[in-house]
């Protein structure tokens, strides 16, 4: 069997980023940039006030006399002569010839007579045109994953279009006859499938474009006649299926429509009956039935291929230590990834407590775990207080 690392590289050996495209930068979160982002305009547009007060000339004494007003889109159209003043509100363009700003707590006005508490120093309160940055400036570049900060920082730069990479599409197939949408009548001994909509949800979540084929059952005739439906998208993943029972007939299928197995059984618990490959050009991963194995599976091998995809970098995930809340006992043949739950110490450390079951089916566990504790072939035992690299899933 590969360990992790072997099945992990050959998966992103040969996966390219894919072509990019223009959308609104409305609909630009969590897209990753494709082409440097510049500013059509600088920010401020013009010297406009941080506060509300009175725009002055801070050469001028403490009585004034004010001559108009300007608030944000109504600028003030006049010049600020020698004891002058302008009413003036927070985000309003400066008036010529101001070039400071008197905050209304300091001030007090009768009428048009105006008195300052202090003389107001050059440059009070005044957000100087470009102080944010300017047009022509570079202030994203590619490879970025565009945050909701992002979006606004977009928008200020004027920008209503952004070139981004494309969302690789992925095909999601389930096989089985024991399986039933969630809501349907559930067959004897048989269970909802969740797994679709967990991996859809891991697409979606991931950065891609997730596509249901529905449930093929196991028959040579509909597991292809499912497959053949992902004509068209950049992946296809399957669950289920992969194992070495009777009834584990997926890659059989597969091969009829082109596929060749890159690798099938991985050193690691769980997700030992991982399989990936090509059909034709589609990339394959075939991922284990049990909703645990396929979810850790994902996370290792399906992630870290939509990363490359979109051009994420790194786009292998990246452990960090955490202290054990709990012991653990010595590790077996298998790399093995323990559900767990990670929290941050009264210390400032990371704490990670193993979920008490580690039961492959059950995804109670799992919805409760916001990590995985990662533990090498035939690891030690491990004793509370000790550091284990762990992986973040949240």
């Amino acid at each position: 069997m590969l360990s992790v690392e072997e099945a992990q590289a050959l998966v992103l050996s040969d996966l390219t980023q894919l072509g990019s495209e223009t959308v609104a930068v409305s609909q630009a979160l969590g897209r990753v940039l494709a082409q440097p982002a510049t500013a059509r305009t600088s920010h401020p547009t013009a010297d406009v006030s941080a506060m509300d007060g009175w725009a002055v000339r801070a050469a001028d004494g403490l009585n004034l006399n004010q001559i108009g007003e300007s608030s944000a889109g109504h600028p003030f159209k006049g010049t600020v002569g020698k004891g002058q003043c302008v009413r003036i509100f927070t985000g309003a363009v400066m008036p010529t010839g101001a070039d400071s700003v008197a905050i209304q707590e300091e001030v007090r006005a009768e009428g048009a007579a105006i008195t300052l508490a202090a003389p107001a120093p050059l440059g009070q309160h005044v957000r100087k045109r470009g102080q944010d940055f300017t047009q022509g400036q570079t202030l994203l570049s590619p490879g970025r994953r565009l945050s909701s900060r992002d979006i606004a920082l977009l928008a200020a730069m004027n920008l209503p279009w952004i070139a981004v990479n494309r969302r690789p599409r992925v095909a999601v197939l389930s096989t089985g006859d024991e399986l039933a949408l969630p809501g349907e009548p559930i067959p004897e001994g048989g269970l909802p499938n969740s797994n679709s909509l967990m991996l859809m949800a891991c697409i979606q979540e991931w950065g891609g474009e997730a596509f249901d084929l529905g449930i093929a059952r196991d028959d040579f005739d509909s597991l292809v006649a499912k497959a053949k439906s992902a004509t068209g998208c950049d992946l296809l993943i399957t669950t289920g299926g992969v194992s070495v029972g009777a009834y584990d007939k997926v890659k059989d299928a597969l091969a009829a429509l082109g596929f060749s197995a890159g690798f099938h059984k991985i050193a690691m618990k769980p997700g030992k009956p991982l399989m990936f490959g090509h059909m034709g050009n589609l990339p394959v991963l075939g991922l284990p039935g049990n909703p645990v194995s396929a979810y850790v599976s994902a996370v290792l091998f399906l992630k870290p291929m939509l990363r490359r995809m979109q051009g994420l970098s790194p786009a292998l995930p990246l452990p960090v230590p955490a202290m054990l809340a709990a012991p653990l006992p010595p590790g077996g043949g298998r790399q093995e990834y323990l559900r767990a739950h990670i929290e941050t110490a009264q210390d400032g450390t990371l704490a990670v407590h193993p979920c008490p079951a580690q039961d492959s089916a059950m995804l109670s566990e799992l919805s409760s775990a916001n990590a995985l504790i990662l533990r090498p072939i035939k690891a030690a035992a491990a004793k509370a207080g000790d550091h284990v690299p762990v992986l973040p899933l949240d």
